[in-house]
């Protein structure tokens, strides 16, 4: 074995320049490869990421006929005396971080002839669950618990109804018993959490503000719950659940992200295939070269008892030679790329795009795992040692009289 590895070095040797750049065709092949890769795995981790801290929360108690889609007030949907609920169960379980009561309703923002729908979500200003808004303040001041006149409005929804700090603008919103119920409200701080659709269609209130303008009194469309590690939810789930009242988890919330990823990696893979194909090429073109460059050294091998499979493991571990090679320069290429975007993000204008209700962060931060490093490695040394067997059998199989009057 080590006198082959030492054949395959002195062969490469013979043509620097053409190994090295089979080696580089593989190597930026496969660096390609891992930015993508932490391209995929970042902007859905972030979409996940966002989801939970926005909307779904680790997990959910809801009242027993609480339909989301509907964003139904009705009474029997909703739950009763939520602050005490959540004040309990949050001194029940030490994995939980917060929970907190909110309560979700459909409304229109009004503004001099401009109108925009909106999603309005009564919540406790103080919840450390509510962080993510107040670290996402702008301009102005978050909401106060006993602000009965105040509303907190995303960048977006600011930038397309001309909205400054002080402003006011008309607030219609469903009630409880079907009717609409209408006040104008001042608003009070301009938030972003960088989340273009989100952030477009979602306001504030706070949530005593909130019952009151729905007509909910004390009660709320949900407990909101967020724990110290996502993985617990399960257990802590299956230990809340009671006749009075539904839990959900994150997994259940967003089913649909986790489907979409698991369909993205599939076809991931087969698009990783034709790019390593493409390039697997290169490092077959050289061998199938070398191989006519050294057919009466072949020849001679041949005659002297060299079996052919000796032949064929000699190209194979040339091929293995300059795989090893290109997956060194692969890592670092590919590494390096995803950790500068890791840091700083793709840009990315969802408002540009026409995207809307879609919890995407407007910039991509890449994320690069140890499983798609060695995955993807893997995946290159094999389609190249397989990319490479076709020049190696034809070297094998070549007759020693023809091969030494180099036919």
């Amino acid at each position: 074995m080590f006198q082959l590895f030492k054949m395959a070095f002195r062969d490469l040797g013979r043509n620097k320049r053409r190994t090295l750049l089979s080696a580089l065709a593989v190597a930026i092949g496969m660096g390609m490869l891992l930015m993508m890769s932490g391209v995929l795995v970042g902007e859905m981790q972030g979409a996940l990421k966002n989801t939970i801290q926005l909307f779904s929360g680790h997990i959910q108690i809801r009242g027993l006929n609480y339909d989301e889609n509907k964003i139904s007030l009705k009474w029997e949907d909703l739950i009763e005396n939520p602050q005490a609920l959540a004040d309990t169960v949050k001194t029940q379980y030490p994995q939980i971080v917060d929970a907190t009561p909110r309560l979700v309703a459909s409304g229109i923002v009004t503004r001099g002839e401009n109108s925009r729908g909106v999603q309005v979500i009564g919540i406790d200003p103080d919840a450390q669950a509510n962080q993510v808004y107040r670290q996402g303040l702008l301009e102005g001041d978050f909401l106060a618990a006993d602000d009965r006149e105040g509303i907190l409005i995303g960048q977006p929804l600011a930038d397309k109804l001309s909205l400054a700090i002080g402003d006011q603008i008309n607030l219609l919103v469903n009630t409880s018993n079907g009717d609409v119920q209408e006040q104008m409200f001042t608003i009070r701080g301009i938030y972003t959490t960088n989340t273009f659709g989100y952030d477009e269609s979602t306001v504030f209130l706070p949530l005593a503000k909130a019952q009151t303008i729905t007509g909910a009194e004390d009660r709320a469309s949900l407990i909101f719950i967020m724990l110290k590690d996502r993985e617990q939810a399960e257990s802590v789930a299956a230990a809340l659940q009671s006749p009075n009242y539904t839990v959900v988890t994150w997994r259940d919330m967003n089913a649909m992200i986790v489907q979409v990823e698991e369909f993205a990696n599939a076809y991931m893979t087969i698009f990783y295939l034709i790019v390593l194909g493409i390039t697997a090429t290169v490092v077959s073109n050289t061998l199938v070269m070398s191989v006519f460059e050294r057919t009466r050294e072949i020849g001679i091998l041949a005659a002297i008892g060299m079996k052919g499979r000796r032949i064929l493991a000699q190209f194979l571990v040339e091929a293995a030679l300059i795989a090893t090679l290109g997956v060194i320069g692969g890592i670092i290429f590919g590494g390096a790329i995803t950790y500068y975007f890791s840091i700083y993000g793709f840009p990315m204008d969802i408002s540009k795009m026409g995207i809307t209700g879609v919890l995407l962060n407007n910039r991509i931060y890449t994320m690069l795992t140890l499983d798609n490093v060695i995955y993807l490695s893997f995946l290159t040394y094999v389609v190249t040692i397989v990319a490479s067997f076709a020049p190696a059998r034809m070297a094998s199989r070549m007759e020693p009289v023809e091969a030494l009057h180099g036919k």
